[in-house]
Order: structure tokens, then sequence, then C-alpha cells
């Protein structure tokens, strides 16, 4: 660990600098020697290079998304050159060029955050070893080594022994008993933080490989946490359990606000949107715009919670625009939804005329002509005394009565027609 923390030693000089600077701020509130000056260092130091990197967190998460969405398109490519692994990279790179892509930028914040980590261990290894470093001159290398963080020393380790924690003023039980809650709660910060992108923040219609690999990553980075903690002095410990907790918080924000589409988090966001909207009837910002304005732009290709929000606009009188903005709409309420749903207040739907007899379709120029249609009996139809009508005779017409009686009530039983004399 200290052949890689030498490779960065060419920061531990601003790193130690920033650290002194806010040094001289705390020290002068809880006092230059106690654990919260240096403490409080650290920590402001941690908040100072990951606003430095929002820039470069936005990037990765506009990268993610990228990658999430071209799984299909590369297991594609890998189910058609299996055999070929030169042939499968070309067109990998082919992909990633024609999309603006590129794998590496989701690494981008761990990358840039490495050399700061790393230069931190070797400034607080100088510490423990009495050693001076960057702008750390003896006078405040005395006052680290005196800093205590609830009883163990900024510069002490885990595995140290009794007699190099007795030489720092401590004992060993407090030192273990701090850096093992530390690393525990280090473990769990990581492991809250991959669980929620992974049960929110994923889009759950798609299946692909790179959702195992984030989930495989969500129990590994935990147990790597443990193992290499018991090896970091308790200043690194406080560097890094600041950071994942500044991660999960940063994570927690972009899921309720930015969800990935297509997860639990956008049905959620959306379904809170659609409340918002439906009450002022309009968008608050510039964010919820761009959030309308890509859902309208996609057309027939939105999922199934993006359909869900623009039929309840509907349904309240509300039209999204292509520019973001939601406008009142009096035609919206009666006209069809998207996906063909009619809205609050829509026409009836056109209901298929009944099928009609043989002897119905026989008798409809008779009734157009202004015969009656009603079930009463009209004064010319012949009384029915209960017998059996008469059957009809060859050739000849059947009863007026019998048919138009059929005929109302749409009953295909009963005497058929006789055949006609043409094909005896």
């Amino acid at each position: 660990m200290d052949t890689i923390a030498s490779l960065f030693s060419f920061i531990t000089t601003p790193v130690s600098w920033v650290i002194v600077q806010f040094h001289s701020v705390y020290g002068a509130v809880f006092g230059p020697d106690t654990g919260w000056a240096w403490g409080l260092s650290i920590v402001s130091l941690v908040i100072l290079i990951r606003i430095c990197l929002i820039p470069l967190f936005v990037k990765q998460i506009k990268a993610t998304r990228a990658m999430q969405t071209l799984q299909p398109e590369m297991k594609k490519i890998q189910e058609r050159y299996k055999n070929d692994k030169q042939r499968q990279s070309e067109e990998m790179m082919k992909l990633y060029k024609e999309t603006g892509t590129n794998p590496l930028s989701s690494c981008l914040p761990i990358l840039a955050q490495s050399p700061f980590f790393f230069a931190l261990y070797h400034v607080l290894n100088s510490i423990a070893s009495n050693d001076t470093i960057g702008v750390i001159n003896t006078r405040l290398l005395e006052s680290a080594q005196k800093a205590h963080i609830f009883g163990a020393p900024l510069a002490a380790k885990f595995t140290d022994s009794s007699a190099k924690v007795e030489a720092l003023n401590s004992s060993l039980t407090d030192v273990r008993v701090v850096t093992a809650i530390m690393i525990v709660l280090m473990s769990l910060s990581q492991f809250y933080t991959q669980r929620q992108l992974m049960t929110k923040n994923v889009d759950t219609t798609v299946k692909t490989p790179f959702m195992q690999q984030q989930k495989m990553l969500m129990y590994v980075f935990p147990v790597i946490f443990a193992v290499f903690g018991i090896n970091f002095p308790v200043g690194v410990l406080v560097y890094w359990l600041t950071t994942n907790v500044w991660t999960m918080g940063q994570q927690m924000y972009v899921i309720h606000n930015n969800p990935t589409p297509g997860s639990k988090a956008q049905a959620a966001y959306l379904e809170r949107l659609t409340k918002h909207v439906t009450h002022q009837g309009k968008t608050r910002n510039r964010r919820e715009r761009a959030i309308v304005k890509a859902i309208v732009a996609k057309g027939r290709d939105r999922n199934e919670y993006e359909r869900k929000f623009i039929n309840g606009l509907n349904k309240a009188g509300l039209a999204a625009q292509a520019d973001g903005m939601v406008i009142k709409s009096e035609g919206t309420a009666a006209a069809q939804s998207d996906d063909g749903t009619p809205g609050t207040g829509a026409a009836p739907k056109r209901q298929q005329p009944k099928r009609q007899s043989k002897s119905q379709r026989q008798t409809g120029p008779a009734k157009a002509a202004g015969e009656p249609t009603s079930l009463t009996k009209s004064d010319d139809e012949p009384e029915d005394d209960g017998k059996p009508a008469a059957p009809a005779k060859k050739g000849g017409a059947k009863p007026a009565g019998s048919t138009r009686s059929r005929a109302q009530s749409g009953q295909r039983k009963g005497p058929q027609r006789p055949k006609s004399s043409s094909k005896k």
C-alpha cells in the first residue's frame, strides 16, 4: 500500500495544504490539538473534492444510462459474433462511436478521486511514522499525533501493535472498537447505495448482463471495504466513510428527482408530477419541463409509466406540449389518449348493430314504408285464437302474422320456409 501511495506523492502537498487551512479554522473553535479540529478538516476535504467532482458525477449518470440502453444491442453483437472475438470487439467499438458513449465514463468519479485518497493515506501514514510531509511541519505533526477521534488516534490502524498504539497515547481496545465500527458503517453505506440503485433506479423491463454485474458488485464492494479497512488509519476511515455517505445522499437525490426511465423510481416520480401538474395546471421549473418534453418526444415508444402520465393529464383536461409546457385543453378530455384509452367525458364507444335474421332483412323495406315496428298487433293482423297456424301451401306466401312475429322476435325457430317451385 505504501508503494501505491508513493505513486501519488505529487499531490500530497496540495492535500496537506488544504487540510492545514481547514485545521486553522476549526482549531480556533475546538482547539488545535483536538480530534474535532483534525477530523472536521478531513470531512471538509471530502466535501470540497466531491463538489469539484459533481460535473463528472453527472457525466457518470448519463454514461451509465446510455450503457443500459445499449445492452440489448451489445447482447445481439455478442451472440452474432460469439466465435469471432476480434470482430465482436470491432462491432462494439463501432456501436460506442455511433451512439457517442464511453464505457469508462461511469468510472470517472472513482478514478478522479483515487489520487486524493492515496495522497491522504500517505499524509496520515507519515504522521503515524513521525515524519513531516508537504506543508505539515513539526509543530503541526505533534498536534496531529495528539488528536483523537472517540479515543482513537488519527493515525492508528486496526492492525497496529499495542506498543505502537501506546506511543500515540491510546489503548488497543479503543482503536479496534472505533475502527471496527467505522468499517461496518463504511460497508453498510456502500451496500445501501448499491442496493437502492438496483431496486429503484433500474429499468425492470430489460434483463441484461449489466444488471447481473451491478447485483454482484452490491455484495463485492462491502467485502472489499471490510478487508482493506483494517489496514487504513482512522483518518482515512473518516475520509472514506464521509465520501460513502455523500455518495449515498447524492444517489438518493438523483433517484428522487431524475430517475432512470422504466424504473420504479420513475413510476413514483411521475405519480408525484401528475398530482402537482393537475393541481397547478403547469410545470414548476426547467427540470420538469425537460422531463415532460422528453416524454412527449418519445411518442409511441413511451413506457408504461410515461403513458400513464400522459393519460392522467388527458383525463384532467390538460395537454403536454412538445416544448415541455402543460396547457389546459377543453378538447383533451373528449379525445382519446395515445394508447387508445378514452379520457374522462369521452364519447361512448360505438356499438356494433345486432345481427338480423333473414326474415328481418326481408321485411326491412316494408318497415321503411311505414309498417308499425312495435310488438302490438296491427288492425289487419288476424287474431291469435290459440290454434296452430295452417301450413303454407307450396308456392304460396307464408302467413304475414307468423312471418312478422318471427321477424320481430329475431328467433329462427319454428317452421322453415318451403323450397321454391323452381328447385323441384
